[in-house]
Order: C-alpha cells, then structure tokens, then sequence
C-alpha cells in the first residue's frame, strides 16, 4: 500500500527543480565561462551578438559553435560544414545509445531531453544511479519525478550556455577584449568534468585509460578523426577490461 501511494502522489516540481539546480551548478560555472568565449569569438569575427543567441538557442552544440565561427569566417559552404559537424558530433550517438533506456521512461520530455545532451549534460545525466534514490523529504524518488529531474537539469545547462554566450556577445560587440588563448576555455572545462567524474565515480582507471588513448588518436589520425577514434579504441579497450575482469 505504500509503495501504491508513492508511486501515484503528485511530483513536487518545485523541490525537484531546486536539486536539480545545486546538482547542475558545476556547469553553471563551466558554461558561463566558456559561453563567455564563444560570444566574444563570434563578434570578433565580425558577426552580431544577436546570432549568439541564435546558436545557442536552435543548434546548442559548444564545440560545434566554436567550429562554426571558424567554418564561417573560412566561407565553407553548406555541405562542409555539415559534414565537419557531423564528424565532431558523432560521439553524441554513443551518448544517446547509454541514455537511450532512461530516456525513454520519461515520456513526451525525452525529445528534449535527446535535443540537450551535450557533453557535460551527460556526464552529469550519467551519474545518477540506475535505481530510484530516496529524495530530501525522505520518500522514494518516483520515476516521474526523475524524470523531471533530469529534463530541469538539462534546461538548466541550456540556459546556463544561452546566457554566458550572450553576455559574451553583448560584451564583446560594446568592449574590445584580446582574443588569445581564449578558445582553451572549452578545453579547460572538459578537464574539470573529467577530474569532477572520477571524484563521483570513484573508478578513476576508466578515465585514465580514455584519456591516454585519446592523446595517442591524437598524435596518430588526422585532426578530424582524432576524436571519434579515440573514443571508438577507448570503448574498447574499456570493455575488453571489464569483460576479463568479470572472467576472474
């Protein structure tokens, strides 16, 4: 009879979307910064801050619009660019395959839900545990309210971006800044995520292990293949340890 009433009393939205605010603050910090970035690259280019808000609204890709400034000012046309994208992209099918069963438990939000999945939404996405936890007031957390939690987190990193990209934008087009090594900022946050995640999850090997093997696609393939086989090897080599740890 409990687990009947939990199961069907109303979400509090308000409470989910305020944990859902404190769990999200890591990006909040990363994406104001390198949101930051991209808008003064985007008006130092020569575009108007109001395209950042555009970008960030309707294609919502962090590197993919740090290369789409580059793609622009080069003049490349429209199948280059879509295929450069694509290729940069491309780790966001594994993405989506790994979220695919919690997704798709969370009814009409999942098509935003699969729309927002960026990098670091993922990374924090993932983290939640695979079973449903107790929430602050102490009752079992409903599925529903999960999956309210992770669409509000999701909006939240969104607008976290949208936000950091304008103030850049706006900035940039009313303050001249100096452009160098401001690009390193989406790379600075990656690490951050990275050393955040292996604190979280505590199995620091498969971090260590990916980030070795990409360095070595890197020096190894051409730039535009460098990342999709980095995390192609780094899977599976990932597996192939986890299998012959299970034989043992």
């Amino acid at each position: 009879m409990t687990r009947i009433r939990l199961a069907l009393r109303t979400p509090n939205k308000r409470g989910v979307f305020v944990r859902a605010v404190r769990y999200s603050i890591p990006v909040l910090l990363g994406y104001l910064a390198i949101g930051i970035a991209f808008g003064l690259l985007l008006v130092d280019a020569g575009y108007p801050w109001q395209l950042s808000l555009v970008m960030s609204v309707v294609m919502y890709a962090g590197a993919g619009q740090y290369i789409a400034v580059g793609l622009f000012a080069a003049g490349a046309g429209l199948m280059e660019a879509a295929l450069v994208q694509l290729v940069v992209n491309a780790r966001h099918i594994a993405y989506g395959l790994t979220m695919l069963k919690r997704f798709n438990m969370t009814g009409a939000l999942k098509y935003y839900l699969m729309f927002a999945l960026t990098d670091e939404t993922f990374a924090l996405l993932s983290s939640l545990p695979a079973e449903l936890q107790s929430a602050q007031d102490g009752q079992v957390e409903t599925q529903e309210e999960r999956a309210w939690f992770m669409f509000f987190v999701s909006l939240l990193d969104h607008g976290y971006w949208t936000a950091g990209s304008v103030i850049g934008a706006v900035a940039g087009s009313l303050i001249p800044f100096s452009m160098e090594g401001i690009g390193f900022a989406l790379t600075a946050l990656f690490i951050v995520l990275l050393i955040e995640q292996i604190y979280r999850v505590k199995k620091p090997l498969v971090f260590v292990v990916s980030a070795l093997i990409t360095a070595l696609a890197v020096a190894v393939f051409p730039s535009r293949l460098s990342l999709l086989m980095g995390m192609a090897i780094s899977l599976a080599v990932v597996q192939f340890v986890q299998n012959i740890r299970g034989i043992k």
